[in-house]
């Protein structure tokens, strides 16, 4: 297999609104990154990705850009951002950036002239539908109140289409110079340094301008196969490869949705000229009814280690996988997927961190998971700042829905979950801020905290640096081959990795109870490499939420 070093690479996300604030105003900003820079560095990551720092009337958090070459007054200015690249590439972590090209701000200059006139020079900057033809074939806005991606305009007495908020139209990427404005905007960033791109529901950006119905073998997959393939997707990939990405050494990953094992090659494969790596959401629907309803299969351990398992073999020969467990879209990961008590929140944070960073594929990392932080479980739908909770609370009331049940599985899934502020220390606001936050900070800052972490040699931060450590200093981890053992049990994940010679054992309890690993493998010579107990009696029982990883001797 062909190396890289973003194949190599483990990447931090930061959620700026809520790592740190510098200026008291309770929004975390550059400045308030710049100063934690030790601290990352401290965690031997390679890899910030930022998600967006543009300007932005904020009605989706920065994901509603109204102007992609300026820097949110609430973040800071662009003088902070060339401070923070510079301070990043001095201590040798590369910078990915969030490109949000699916859509715009309906404040952004293009719009505001589109919608002014329809023979205005912008006005084939965004998809337009003339109310006269009568109102086009249904589409499902994923953030509108009412679910309807079009939305009427009464001065050009016109649809326009905005999959996601009303105040986010769709960019029409059928027209050239949409495109060339997109790239030089990329041209500008990678100008000033940065190394890559996130790039935000990236397979939605090409669209059938002819608006037909949707067919019917999309039902029940939430729209997302449906946006995920348009006509001319991998034409614009390749364009946008050829005009702007192959002229860097950079890293690309896109936000995958509707991509699957069998279509995931035409965006990821090298031979393609298109992106590096793709994200899925298989594991993360895992459970889910719609508007994030949540089911006990939410956590059923055997199809887990399916899923897992057969986007590994997908990418056996060809192409480079991504792997994570939250991000800012995602719960916590130690609520989601471990157990967020106060007798195992440590030990199945560290189990999943083992997980995470054993697996082959580029990990990517949420800020707050090296301490174990977990879900704030809001009780109630006024302290939800998120348009999707928000927006779905109200369909479930206007159709007489179980608020309650509602209320209840978005203190799992919700994704407000995983942007409460960064917890530093005891202190008031937890060391975030020293204003009123703009999210409500988790009332456990007080025990779940990075300078309480530090103090403690036994805690999740330090495990999970001793986990990148082993990564970095063993490629096995990295390039391995992956093996998946005990498939039936649903209890344990157990895997090999081998490389040259080199065989690692994995062995990871995903329950509360005491269970057997049954490997086939003998284990009596094996050294241990890493387990999340401060002591490994050899064999193959394994205590609750138990990691540990293994040298086999071949």
């Amino acid at each position: 297999m062909k190396k890289a070093w973003w194949k190599e690479a483990i990447v931090y996300q930061i959620y700026p609104r809520s790592f740190k604030d510098s200026n008291g105003d309770g929004i975390g900003d550059l400045q308030g990154i710049i100063s934690k820079l030790d601290y990352i560095k401290s965690l031997g990551i390679d890899v910030i990705w930022l998600n967006p720092i543009y300007s932005s009337p904020n009605d989706d958090m920065g994901y509603d850009i109204s102007d992609y070459s300026n820097i949110m007054h609430e973040f800071g200015t662009m003088e902070d951002f060339d401070a923070l690249l510079k301070g990043l590439h001095e201590r040798d972590i590369k910078l990915i950036m969030d490109l949000v090209v699916n859509h715009s701000s309906d404040e952004h200059k293009w719009f505001v002239e589109s919608r002014k006139s329809r023979d205005n020079y912008y006005r084939d900057y965004y998809h337009w539908w003339p109310a006269e033809k009568g109102k086009p074939a249904p589409r499902w806005s994923f953030f509108d109140k009412d679910g309807d991606a079009w939305k009427y305009d009464e001065t050009t007495n016109a649809y326009y289409l905005h999959y996601f908020s009303v105040k986010q139209p769709d960019l029409n990427w059928e027209n050239p110079k949409l495109r060339k404005e997109i790239y030089d905007m990329m041209h500008f960033w990678f100008k000033k340094g940065i190394d890559g791109f996130r790039m935000d529901v990236i397979t939605f950006i090409s669209k059938d301008t002819s608006f037909p119905p949707i067919p019917g073998k999309y039902k029940g997959k939430m729209w997302d196969y449906f946006y995920g393939n348009g006509p001319h997707l991998h034409e614009y990939l390749q364009e946008m490869n050829r005009e702007v990405l192959s002229q860097y050494d950079c890293l690309t990953v896109a936000e995958g949705p509707g991509t699957s094992i069998e279509n995931v090659h035409d965006l990821v494969d090298e031979d393609r000229h298109e992106l590096q790596m793709s994200y899925h959401f298989d594991h993360t629907y895992m459970g889910f009814l719609p508007r994030k309803m949540i089911t006990e299969a939410s956590k059923n351990l055997i199809e887990f280690k399916k899923i897992f398992s057969r986007w590994d073999a997908a990418f056996d020969e060809k192409g480079w996988g991504t792997v994570y467990l939250g991000n800012h879209d995602q719960p916590r990961m130690v609520t989601r997927w471990g157990n967020d008590s106060e007798e195992w929140r440590e030990l199945s944070s560290k189990m999943l961190t083992t997980f995470i960073l054993s697996m082959k594929g580029t990990p990517y990392y949420y800020m707050g998971d090296e301490i174990g932080m977990t879900n704030i479980k809001f009780d109630n739908i006024e302290d939800y700042r998120d348009l999707e909770t928000i927006g779905w609370h109200g369909l479930v009331k206007r159709e007489g829905g179980n608020l309650v049940e509602f209320i209840e599985s978005h203190k799992i899934t919700g994704r407000d979950n995983g942007r409460t502020p960064m917890q530093w220390n005891d202190a008031t606001n937890s060391g975030f801020t020293t204003g009123n936050s703009w999210l409500k900070i988790n009332p456990n800052y007080t025990m779940v905290n990075v300078d309480a972490a530090e103090k403690n040699e036994d805690s999740c931060l330090y495990y999970f640096r001793k986990m990148v450590q082993l990564r970095k200093e063993n490629h096995v981890l990295v390039y391995g081959k992956y093996t998946l053992l005990n498939e039936d049990n649903p209890q344990v994940y157990a895997y090999t990795r081998e490389l040259d010679n080199k065989k690692f054992l994995v062995l990871l309890n995903f329950s509360p109870n005491d269970a057997t690993a049954e490997t086939g493998i003998d284990i009596s010579n094996a050294k241990p490499m890493i387990c999340n107990y401060s002591n490994r009696t050899m064999g193959n029982q394994l205590r609750p939420y138990e990691a540990v990883i293994y040298k086999l001797y071949v």
